[in-house]
Order: structure tokens, then sequence, then C-alpha cells
């Protein structure tokens, strides 16, 4: 019984492939008769369509070309920044120890020993300034100078005197100081009216 049912479902199968293959050659003696032109025209449009296809992956493959180099920039550019700004974490921790040496250096020595010793305070703080210096770190010392918010701080405003302008550095209260073009500190200063 089984092979009967397996010979009638074989036959069908037969007879529905012979069906089709008649159907495939009505149409081609159908394309036949229309001419080479719808031929062509197929033809015409599947170029198209794969040059289109060829046009997008090249426009893709571009511009991930030029996101990639655009990456490689950025990455060298942050290297190079971290790099040259390495020592910034260091100096913002130097800074206030080269204001307590700079506020030793203003008091009075009175005796032969605390001349010494303040000549030993200055020594070390040359040093200081002199390692500063080497580090791309300058002082901001403004005073006289336009008041510019992106390298000072203003802490009061005073009258302008005789020969000052508005919006002058009148007094500076505490330097500031820079790590190449990068402010660690602004100067804190008074701006005349």
């Amino acid at each position: 019984m089984k092979d009967n049912k397996e010979k009638h479902q074989q036959e069908e199968t037969n007879q529905t492939v012979d069906e089709e293959i008649v159907d495939i050659e009505s149409v081609n003696a159908t394309e036949e008769t229309d001419g080479s032109s719808s031929t062509s025209d197929t033809e015409k449009s599947e170029l198209e369509k794969v040059h289109e296809e060829l046009d997008e992956v090249t426009d893709r493959y571009l511009r991930l070309q030029a996101e990639l180099a655009n990456i490689r920039k950025r990455n060298d550019r942050e290297r190079q920044d971290l790099i040259r700004y390495s020592s910034q974490s260091l100096a913002k921790e130097l800074i206030p120890v080269l204001d307590n040496l700079e506020r030793a250096l203003t008091i009075e020595a009175d005796t032969e020993a605390s001349e010494s010793l303040k000549k030993g305070i200055e020594m070390v703080y040359n040093s200081f300034l002199e390692a500063f210096k080497k580090e791309g770190i300058e002082v901001i010392d403004p005073l006289g100078e336009p008041f510019d918010p992106n390298f000072h701080e203003a802490y009061t405003q005073v009258p302008a005197n005789e020969g000052q302008e508005s919006n002058e550095v009148a007094q500076v209260f505490e330097k500031g100081y820079k790590l190449h073009e990068r402010v660690l500190r602004a100067a804190k200063v008074s701006v005349t009216l």
C-alpha cells in the first residue's frame, strides 16, 4: 500500500513538473514573439540596478574610509594632548606651594640667619618657576593689562585712577597660571570701572 501511495505521489509530482515546463516554454515562446527588445530591456534594468548598488556600496565604502581617517586623526590629537598636558594635575597641586613660597619671600629679614633662610626660599622658588617653564607652565600676572575673562577672575571693581583706562587690571590678588594655552588657575584681580 505504501508503494502505491509513493508511486501515486511521484506521478503527481512528475505531472506538476511537466505542466511547469510547458508553462515556461509557453512564456519563452511569448517572449520570443515579443522580440529581443524585452529581454534587452530586462537586461538593461538589471544592469542599472547593479550599477546603482555598486554606486551605493562605493559611496558607503568612501564614507567609512573618511570616518576611519577622522577617527585616526582624533585619536592622534587626543594622544598628543594627553602627552602635552600630562603635567596638568601635578602643576595644579604645586601652585599653592609656589604661592606660599612667594608669601614667604615678602617677609622682611632682620637677622643674618633669616636673610640666609630667605635666600634659600628664593632659590627654591626660582627652581619651581624654572621647572614650570620647562613644562610649558607660564605665570599670568596681568597688572595694567586689559581684563580678559579667559585668563582673569574679577574679584572687585575700583574707580580708574589717572592714566588708567576702563576695564583694566588695577591689582592682582593672586597670580594665575596656564599650561601652554590651557588655564590652570585664573589670576584673581580687581578691575577698573
